[in-house]
Parts: C-alpha cells; sequence; structure tokens
C-alpha cells in the first residue's frame, strides 16, 4: 500500500450574509496553500467551494490574515471574512475586541452585540495611484460610461450608481469593467440605487470570483462613494442579495457591522490533497 503524501486539512466553512468562506486555522501549524490547491478546494461540485478562502496565522495582533479569491489570486482585503473570524475569534478567547493584521493592515473589531461583529477596515484609499488606477484622474467620476466612482479598501472597487441595481446584468457588465483598462489590478464592482438618504440597495461582482450575494469591502466603497458623491450621509444600511450591511464612514475608518454564520467544521482528506497534487 503506498503511503499518503499529506494528512487531513482541517478547514471551517462560513459565511456572512451567504458571501461564504473557507477559513484554514493556520496558527499552531502552517498549511502550505499552492495556487492549484486553492483553486481545486473552490471547486463546488469536486472541492468545497467558496468565494474566498482565509488563512489565520499568528500576527503581531490577536491573529493575521490572509484572503484568497477562488480564481488562485490573493486578495489584502475581505471584510465579511474578516467578520467571521473575529466572531470565531472572540467566541474562542471570550474577548470583546480584537486587533488584527491583513496586508490591507492594521483592522480592529469588536462584538456589537445581538450576534452581530463590527470591523474597521481603515481609511478609504481615493487617490488615483493608491486604488490604484493606470493613470492620474478624477476618482469621484471616471470617464467611463456611467460615470462611476472609484475607491480602495485594501483592494481597486468600481461603483455606478443606478436607477435599478436589480435590472442590471451583473454576469456581463461585471465580468467586463473587473478588466477594464483603467484597473491595472482588475477591479471589484458594484451597482447601487439609492432607497433614502441613509439606505442603499447594491448588487456586487467580485474581482477573481464573479457574482456573491454579499461583500464587505465592497459595501464600505459603496458607503464611501455614495457619501463622496452626497447622495447618502456617511451612515448608510446596504441591502445586498444576502441580507443588510450597516456601514459608517468615522473618522477613525469605515466601520461595517453585520451578522455571520460559522457552518461547519471539517477536514480535507488525503485522497483529495494527494489528487490535487
Amino acid at each position: 500500500m503506498v503511503a499518503r503524501e499529506h494528512t487531513p486539512l482541517p478547514f471551517m466553512k462560513m459565511h456572512g450574509l451567504g458571501n461564504d468562506f473557507v477559513v484554514v486555522d493556520a496558527r499552531l501549524r502552517a498549511h502550505p496553500l499552492p495556487p492549484e490547491l486553492v483553486i481545486a478546494i473552490a471547486d463546488r461540485h469536486k472541492g468545497v467551494g467558496y468565494d474566498q478562502l482565509a488563512v489565520i496565522e499568528p500576527g503581531a495582533g490577536d491573529a493575521h490574515l490572509v484572503f484568497y479569491n477562488s480564481d488562485g489570486s490573493t486578495s489584502a482585503a475581505c471584510g465579511n471574512a474578516t467578520r467571521c473570524i473575529a466572531r470565531y475569534l472572540m467566541d474562542e478567547t471570550g474577548k470583546h475586541d480584537l486587533h488584527l493584521t491583513t496586508d490591507r493592515g492594521d483592522l480592529y473589531a469588536v462584538d456589537a452585540g445581538n450576534g452581530l461583529t463590527s470591523v474597521n477596515m481603515g481609511q478609504p484609499q481615493l487617490a488615483w495611484d493608491e486604488i490604484p488606477l493606470a493613470h492620474e484622474m478624477d476618482t469621484l467620476e471616471l470617464p467611463m460610461d456611467g460615470k462611476p466612482t472609484a475607491t480602495g479598501m485594501g483592494n481597486p472597487h468600481c461603483t455606478f450608481f443606478v436607477d435599478d441595481a436589480e435590472a442590471v446584468d451583473l454576469q456581463t457588465r461585471g465580468a467586463e469593467i473587473e478588466h477594464h483598462p483603467l484597473y491595472p489590478q482588475r477591479t471589484n464592482v458594484q451597482f447601487a440605487s439609492v432607497v433614502g438618504p441613509d439606505h442603499l440597495r447594491m448588487r456586487v461582482w467580485e474581482r477573481g470570483v464573479g457574482v456573491t450575494l454579499a461583500s464587505g469591502s465592497s459595501s464600505c466603497a459603496t458607503a464611501v462613494a455614495a457619501a463622496r458623491r452626497g447622495l447618502t450621509g456617511r451612515k448608510v444600511r446596504i441591502d445586498l442579495d444576502g441580507g443588510s450591511l450597516q456601514v459608517d464612514w468615522r473618522d477613525d475608518g469605515v466601520w461595517m457591522t453585520g451578522q455571520t454564520m460559522h457552518v461547519f467544521t471539517a477536514q480535507l482528506t488525503p485522497e483529495f490533497l494527494d489528487s490535487v497534487g
């Protein structure tokens, strides 16, 4: 009998408003995740399936988080995954506030009560070269059809304000705009409608993923864009396909609050890991 090269890989399945994640806790033991394995796990038929994969590593604060998209690419930020992991760590430690680090920088999370978790996603990036865009331009209204707004939240965003977000062909438009030449690192794409002075309806296409039921960083970027354009105040409710988030752009950063769910804990078998290589 041939010995297996791999041992089982424990993981957790979590979601925030249907924005779903595979989470690997690597604080005690590192788990190599080459791109081919990341992509294989993302397959909803032959793997587990997820919008993003997140790894919890030891860090200068309570933990360091690393994020992967389902196409194997990396992302410096993922708001809903950060909230899910923050809730997991709070339940584990009994803490009510956490200091997390990411490639985006330091993030702070707090227990908002009633099962809700808040994360400060940091200050938005509003300058063209921080987002980044291909060359200098006004980030409030880009020179594209629909005059969207560009925002950085540790990852790039392109937000269109439309009369009816429900009527947009998100699959087609999102795929086109993700690869627009103005965005050298590709972009997340949002279509939002103003419901009221503190209320938005938003749908999202995530870079490296596709259509998702929710996105935390996209919600933050959309709230910032709406406030900059005078469409709403700085504190808004955003209704996504998977539920609602509260976003508050404060002096210390963009705070996002919502529900999370730890669905199950399981492990990837040596057989599956061996099949990937």
